[in-house]
């Protein structure tokens, strides 16, 4: 799917499977209705751009799904410090408090 913002847009990548010591999350952030999504449009790139700046970062990307209220959610970290971080900032972000209703339906995968 291709839409005016771009989050959907072909060509995103995605992370090889984590190595030993690296952790990956991925899942589904869901939006209950339109307002919930234009939540995510307004503080979406802010958060991405937050945390792929985060030292052990190795990729991090949010795409819009067919469903434009539905966005898959990948991550891939270089040890549990880094997602121990990123978790951190991401709680006391913006991003947390504005996305704080949504259903968030992401998996842990280890290295």
């Amino acid at each position: 799917m291709t839409c005016p913002c771009c989050n959907a847009a072909p060509g995103k990548g995605h992370y090889a499977a984590p190595r030993p010591g690296q952790v990956a999350l991925s899942g589904l952030l869901i939006c209950a209705d339109l307002d919930q999504l234009k939540i995510v449009l307004d503080h979406l790139r802010a958060h991405i751009a937050a945390s792929r700046a985060e030292p052990g970062c190795l990729f991090f990307d949010i795409t819009q799904s067919d469903d434009p209220l539905i966005w898959r959610v990948e991550e891939l970290y270089t040890d549990e410090a880094a997602l121990a971080a990123h978790k951190a900032r991401t709680k006391a972000s913006l991003w947390a408090e504005k996305t704080a209703a949504l259903t968030r339906d992401i998996h842990r995968i280890d290295g």
